[in-house]
């Protein structure tokens, strides 16, 4: 069995990082099914193939909430954890060969990391935009990505409006200042070990200052 491995959240301040792992016998299992990298699918379409990939093929689900991430960060880099998490998925799957897509300028190191943090170590074929050349790997983009943004529509349920949970998204911005000025704290959502939420919040706690 071999498997292809990505993640969907990895730079997100708000909300999970969901990593996925699909398992096939060859590569040729994920051929002409339509699997692309996700960000260059529609939502609609996202969730079409989606229910292909867990309906054919093996799936197995990493899901790193906000605080565990903070925790993990206390002593581990972001990249050492997206490998262990990813080795965890092959792990899961019980496979013999793992594509991911690397998270390191190093490929052949990355893919040698995920390797060592297995248990039964996999070969790992590790490259840069490996959700673009393996459709196995894409298939993981695609399920990875729907998992996420599934998970974000039930906290924007319960929170509000929270965007895409990315820095970059002006929604997102807007919550996490409204959150942390009404709140005096971030929410539990939120990763606090990100600039993003110390920077709102040292101005926030700037302008109270300059209140008095």
């Amino acid at each position: 069995m071999i498997c292809g491995i990505d993640e969907a959240g990895k730079g997100s301040v708000l909300g999970p990082m969901v990593i996925c792992g699909v398992a096939g016998r060859s590569l040729s299992d994920f051929e002409d099914k339509g699997f692309k990298d996700s960000k260059t699918l529609s939502p609609s379409r996202r969730e079409q193939l989606y229910e292909v990939i867990v309906s054919e093929f093996k799936t197995a689900f990493v899901i790193l909430e906000a605080q565990e991430i903070d925790k993990l960060r206390q002593s581990h880099s972001m990249n050492t954890i997206v490998a262990k998490s990813h080795a965890r998925a092959a792990e899961m799957l019980s496979v013999e060969k793992a594509y991911v897509d690397a998270c390191d300028v190093n490929e052949v190191r990355y893919g040698i990391r995920v390797s060592e943090y297995m248990k039964n170590p996999a070969v790992v074929i590790s490259e840069h935009r490996a959700d673009s050349k393996y459709a196995i790997v894409s298939a993981a983009s695609i399920a990875a990505k729907v998992k996420r943004d599934r998970i974000i529509e039930k906290l924007s349920e319960d929170f509000g409006d929270i965007g895409s949970g990315y820095p970059s998204d002006p929604k997102t911005i807007s919550f996490l200042e409204n959150y942390i000025f009404n709140n005096g704290e971030c929410p539990v959502i939120g990763r606090k070990s990100w600039k993003t939420v110390s920077n709102i919040t040292g101005k926030i706690n700037q302008k109270s200052i300059f209140d008095f």
